[in-house]
């Protein structure tokens, strides 16, 4: 069945595929304190329970808006954790299609389904390129442990007459995405000094898609690509727009490398890693950098390791926080696919920007 309902900011085809599934609310947990050492919190969420795994709602706004938790399109979780398979390269683009037949149902394609669930980075867009408020510019860095010549994304504040606190933002797998621009620019908003390198630059960059980028990424060494990133610390901590105090925050791979930069880079004033992958115990152990740490729920393969890694975090007796949003997928920051959960993201990013305030204030 199908019915057209105003939605917000304008009206929705809304076809509703399979059985029903109704949100149910779970209550609501107690969050550390910024800089509180050894504790975990669980944020619980209006999550969907359902009576069918194989639902799919698909909501096609009839004009531009926003993406949220209302208007985003309600995609199977099958069918997103197909996408996160094939996102991180565990799946063909063939087998990651031939999957979709599952739930491609009542009339619709698998490239239509396909092409809600894939990247959307025009209409997640939330500071613009040309943002008057900012000074931004592609600068050329050297990496002399990694790719050797190397570039990134820099952003400021218009007319900041100061040095800065400065920030590393660190991709995922697939390159200098228009995601990950966006938030080095919403980051440089509140007051920082920000660089967001390339690991494709020595490759010609991004490539305007993230299949390509995926590609790409995978033909570098990756611990060639973290000495890359860590130069990149290296180079805005001597830069004139910065204060000298540098942080980090990476998503996916990059959550990885920020992990890694915390145990290798003790000077860093500290790393916010959102669902990425773990160091060895012995790296653990050498950890001397606050952490804020960002796990999805429904994150199986990120979340495995997490146990072990708490485990040294807390013999250790290192500073770190961690959060555990219910319901969300890894991937619930980027805002530009289906997986993007605006409540956990929200929080989130307010978490990560009061961490930066504490670790990153003159």
């Amino acid at each position: 069945m199908a019915h057209t309902v105003g939605g917000w900011n304008g009206g929705f085809q809304i076809s509703i595929l399979g059985n029903f599934r109704v949100p149910a609310f779970d209550g609501v947990a107690h969050y550390p304190d910024i800089g509180r050492r050894n504790d975990t919190a669980v944020l619980t969420r209006p999550t969907w329970a359902s009576v069918s795994s194989e639902l799919l709602l698909y909501a096609a706004p009839t004009k531009a808006m926003p993406m949220t938790d209302d208007t985003k399109p309600k995609i199977a979780q099958g069918a997103l954790s197909l996408y996160d398979a094939y996102a991180h390269g565990h799946l063909s683009r063939r087998a990651f299609l031939d999957g979709l037949t599952r739930y491609a149902v009542g009339g619709l394609t698998v490239t239509a389904l396909a092409s809600l669930i894939m990247p959307d980075y025009a209409a997640a867009e939330q500071t613009a390129a040309d943002d008057p408020r900012l000074e931004t510019a592609m600068l050329d860095y050297d990496s002399p442990s990694g790719a050797g010549d190397m570039a990134g994304y820099f952003a400021r504040p218009a007319g900041a007459s100061s040095p800065l606190g400065g920030i590393v933002v660190i991709h995922e797998n697939r390159g200098l995405n228009p995601y990950i621009r966006d938030v080095a620019r919403r980051a440089a908003l509140e007051g920082y000094a920000v660089f967001a390198p390339d690991a494709l630059h020595p490759l010609g960059g991004y490539p305007g898609n993230d299949d390509d980028g995926r590609a790409l990424q995978a033909q570098r060494e990756r611990e060639s690509m973290v000495q890359d990133f860590q130069a990149a610390a290296d180079f805005l901590r001597t830069h004139d727009a910065c204060s000298g105090k540098v942080a980090c925050v990476g998503f996916c791979f990059g959550g990885a490398v920020a992990n890694l930069m915390a145990v290798r880079q003790p000077w860093l004033s500290g790393a916010v890693p959102f669902y990425g992958g773990w160091p060895t115990a012995s790296e653990a152990e050498q950890l001397e950098v606050p952490l804020q740490i960002h796990l999805a729920g429904l994150d199986e393969r990120v979340n495995a390791g997490w146990p072990d890694y708490k485990a040294v975090l807390d013999t250790s007796n290192a500073v770190y926080d961690a959060f555990v949003y219910e319901g969300a997928n890894h991937g619930f920051h980027n805002d530009s696919t289906p997986r993007y959960d605006s409540d956990a993201a929200s929080l989130a990013w307010s978490r990560t920007l009061d961490f930066f305030a504490y670790r990153l204030s003159p």
